[in-house]
């Protein structure tokens, strides 16, 4: 993971979904396991966030990113 990847993810907003609206870093685990359990992450750079996400969570290290945050 790069610190761009990270500052990215703390600042993307979901642009679909239940969760709509809300950056990645606050996105709910259990919504990315159902896209990694269905092997359907989204194409592209999305896709690509979404699934570093996952990995930033089932590891337990949200809060290194929760301050990268952008007001």
């Amino acid at each position: 993971m790069e610190k761009e990847q990270l500052i990215e993810i703390a600042n993307t907003e979901m642009p679909f979904g239940k969760y709509k609206g809300r950056r990645l870093i606050d996105v709910p685990e259990e919504y990315f396991l159902w896209f990694a359990r269905k092997d359907e992450f989204p194409a592209g750079r999305l896709g690509e966030l979404m699934a570093i996400t996952l990995l930033i969570k089932s590891e337990g290290l949200s809060h290194l990113v929760q301050p990268l945050k952008r007001p």
